[in-house]
């Protein structure tokens, strides 16, 4: 607990070097947008698919055997998106973090090159997903060990992309080398997503303050004025903060099979964002092995 607030400092901090990377290469928040209009689409398809076809009529309106079938593809096709474009956004951060800039056709091919590996990854964290989602609809316990396994999963998992875009394994070998790189720091990892959390949360308020302006004007037009950019701007900082998050997945990356900080990276500290724990290499948080 002592540890706590250095470490969401910290984690403030490299959220903040992420920005000056994103700022860098602007292309970088094209990604989550894609990301964004895709899982609407597929969310779209799927409802509809599902309501023409899957229900039964009546007043209960159950679902039928194909309704759920739509439902399991709906999970697995958004698994997919945002893997997809998630993998393309670990390609561009990483050839910005080393100066370059790739062009969304490059960074597209990369993720092209690599979808027989992320397909499968999709699968499994669809499914996981649905697991969660199923606890999720029990009582208090069921919800309880839901929220656990949602939280040892994001962190477990929080690797997993780069790790399948920049050293090609497969989608259960780099799990395991996920959890390896983050073995140890779970603190450090659940802090440093939290300090991104809390980014994200800062970044909101003034759209949350115009819808509440907006609101208390008592003016129809007002109300839906002040909702429209709100609302808006509420997006446009989810956008960027995936992007954020995208960028420092990557970072953590390079430093966790490196030990050496990207440039850009240079004055942040990465190495506490692992834990102070030192493998036989004396970089923290991982070793050779």
């Amino acid at each position: 607990m002592l540890n706590a607030v250095p470490r969401i400092k910290n984690s403030w901090e490299l959220a903040k070097v992420s920005w000056s990377v994103l700022r860098s290469d602007k292309a970088l928040a094209v990604f989550p947008f894609l990301s964004a209009l895709a899982g609407l689409l597929v969310v779209g398809v799927v409802a509809g698919l599902t309501a023409a076809t899957g229900v039964n009529g009546g007043s209960n309106g159950s679902l039928k055997a194909i309704g759920y079938v739509f439902i399991v593809v709906g999970y697995i096709a958004m698994a997919l998106v945002t893997t997809y474009f998630l993998a393309a956004l670990v390609h561009a951060a990483n050839e910005a973090l080393e100066g370059r800039r790739a062009d969304l056709a490059d960074c597209f091919a990369a993720a092209n090159q690599r979808l027989p590996r992320l397909l499968p990854w999709a699968i499994v964290q669809a499914s996981v997903s649905m697991v969660i989602q199923a606890l999720e609809s029990q009582r208090f316990v069921g919800q309880l060990v839901a929220a656990l396994i949602g939280t040892a999963w994001a962190v477990l998992t929080f690797l997993t992309v780069p790790i399948i875009m920049l050293e090609d394994l497969g989608p259960i070998n780099a799990l395991k080398r996920s959890g390896q790189l983050l073995r140890g720091t779970w603190g450090e990892n659940l802090s440093a997503q939290f300090g991104f959390g809390l980014f994200g949360l800062v970044a909101v308020l003034p759209g949350i303050l115009v819808i509440a302006i907006g609101a208390s004007s008592g003016s129809t037009v007002g109300i839906v004025v002040a909702a429209a950019i709100g609302v808006a701007w509420i997006v446009v900082v989810s956008l960027v903060v995936s992007a954020l998050s995208g960028v420092y997945r990557t970072a953590l990356y390079r430093f966790a099979v490196d030990g050496t900080s990207p440039p850009a990276f240079a004055d942040a500290d990465l190495a506490n964002a692992l834990g102070p724990r030192r493998g036989p290499s004396g970089f923290a948080g991982f070793s050779n092995n």
